[in-house]
């Protein structure tokens, strides 16, 4: 009788399954967002802020974010006048760090990250914070040499592609 009622009440319990969900966690109300120009805010005349310089990284912090946005498809990228959500960053950092070296102590391995101040208002209801963050990252590593080398222009790319994820993920489900 206890084997009859443990199956039962393990057929059950997949019956009624863990309540997972691949939908997003938005209120009903928000289905567009804009994301403002990224400002830049890297202090390029200090020399311990000057590790890595690219030209337009706010274009492309931008750029990747309203990727990742029009790739989730939980909203619709729109103007800034009719978007219910508005995305506002700060670049803050962009860095190269030595992960692992050599015997001989040459790089083998980095880290690229890059460091944003964030905001996510809701503008539908007086401009609410949802969320924000004063340094929220995204980061990849890539090795110079060997069957897993990549150039810096990849990793980089990934980095930009890694911090969109991170926001969009936050937007969507952190709620």
């Amino acid at each position: 009788m206890k084997n009859l009622l443990g199956a039962w009440c393990l057929a059950l319990m997949f019956v009624a399954g863990c309540g997972y969900t691949t939908g997003s966690l938005l209120p009903s109300h928000l289905k567009t967002v804009f994301v403002k120009p990224v400002e830049n805010k890297v202090d390029y005349m200090n020399q311990d802020e000057r590790k890595l310089y690219l030209p337009g990284m706010e274009t492309r912090v931008r750029t990747a974010l309203i990727d990742r946005f029009l790739f989730d498809g939980n909203l619709r990228v729109g103007d800034e006048d009719t978007a219910d959500l508005v995305v506002t960053a700060q670049l803050l950092s962009f860095n190269r760090e030595d992960v692992r070296l050599t015997e001989d102590q040459n790089v083998k391995e980095y880290r690229l990250r890059v460091t944003v101040a964030i905001k996510v208002v809701d503008s539908t209801d007086n401009d609410k914070v949802l969320w924000e963050d004063t340094a929220f990252s995204g980061e990849s590593t890539y090795y110079v040499s060997g069957p897993l080398a990549k150039a810096e222009s990849v990793a980089v790319e990934e980095t930009f592609k890694d911090l969109a994820q991170r926001v969009v993920a936050r937007t969507i489900e952190d709620w």
